[in-house]
């Protein structure tokens, strides 16, 4: 959460009779009895605050789920050589530059098998020059502006020498940056750390036990694609991916009746779906002897 956000959770009085959600609630009074379960979105300042009880603590410990920010999505956009090429690439912009970026489920990288890796960028160059930016009250609009001038020099700071691509943007007002495309290494910063922006690092790999190894090659996991025409392959991968939500030959990650959320540092617990009630359920063992 900004520190806005966090003011306003902080500040909302407390919602009646909330035997479980605590949704509103202030962070100091998660001691209260009546209060079982909450869930933070963007939550680390809380996160360091629910998880310092320290003795004495006499109250009922709180089961919560959260979800971190600027620790999200860098399980990324894996594209193998026997993938619907035009497909995948057509899709891939909209995978990044949604909301300029500014979304925990961008796939910023996007990892591609080096036999199909020149074709594959010039038909992903094609489509990010195709992607219409301006003002987000248009309808043909398909990109906006970031949220802020200090964001831009954040995102800026993610784009060293000439890009393989760099889109236009409209004159006039509005925190605009152009969508990016750049040649990595899953060393460089720009793989390493959540953009948040319009930047997308492209990172060739040499075969599926590469793409495995570099796709959890990091701390976060909370979405990724798998793009195969192969179902044993896509399967295999999937299963060996370290990523709460996965999507095959498509860029989905939220579906209301499905469960969302990360591995590592991208949180714990899961929102939507029957698995969402886990975090606000207590398991009950009843013994009757006969």
């Amino acid at each position: 959460m900004n520190s806005k956000l966090m003011r306003d959770f902080e500040s909302a009085p407390p919602p009646p009779s909330s035997k479980g959600l605590s949704q509103g609630c202030k962070l100091s009074d998660i001691k209260a009895p009546d209060r079982t379960a909450l869930f933070l979105d963007n939550g680390i300042p809380g996160e360091a605050r629910l998880c310092s009880f320290q003795p004495p603590y006499t109250g009922q410990p709180k089961a919560y789920a959260s979800e971190f920010p600027g620790r999200h999505n860098r399980g990324g956009n894996i594209v193998f050589a026997d993938a619907d090429l035009e497909k995948a690439a057509a899709a891939a912009p909209y995978a990044v530059f949604d909301n300029a970026g500014q979304d925990c489920c961008a796939r910023s990288r996007i990892l591609v098998e080096r036999s199909a890796y020149d074709r594959f960028v010039e038909l992903l160059v094609e489509a990010t020059r195709n992607v219409k930016v301006g003002d987000p009250q248009n309808e043909a609009t398909e990109m906006g502006p970031l949220i802020s001038a200090q964001h831009r020099e954040t995102v800026a700071s993610f784009v060293d020498g000439d890009p393989l691509f760099r889109g236009d943007t409209p004159d006039g007002r509005g925190f605009w940056f152009p969508c990016t495309l750049v040649e990595a290494t899953n060393e460089d910063r720009v793989a390493r750390e959540e953009v948040f922006g319009p930047v997308a690092a492209l990172i060739p790999f040499a075969d599926e036990d590469e793409a495995i190894r570099i796709a959890n090659d990091t701390p976060y996991g909370l979405s990724g694609s798998i793009w195969t025409e192969n179902g044993a392959r896509a399967l295999r991968v999937a299963r060996a991916l370290e990523t709460g939500v996965l999507s095959i030959n498509s860029n989905s990650s939220v579906r209301p009746s499905t469960p969302f959320g990360g591995f590592k540092q991208s949180g714990f617990g899961r929102e939507l779906g029957m698995h969402a009630m886990d975090g606000y359920s207590e398991v009950k063992n009843v013994f009757m002897a006969t």
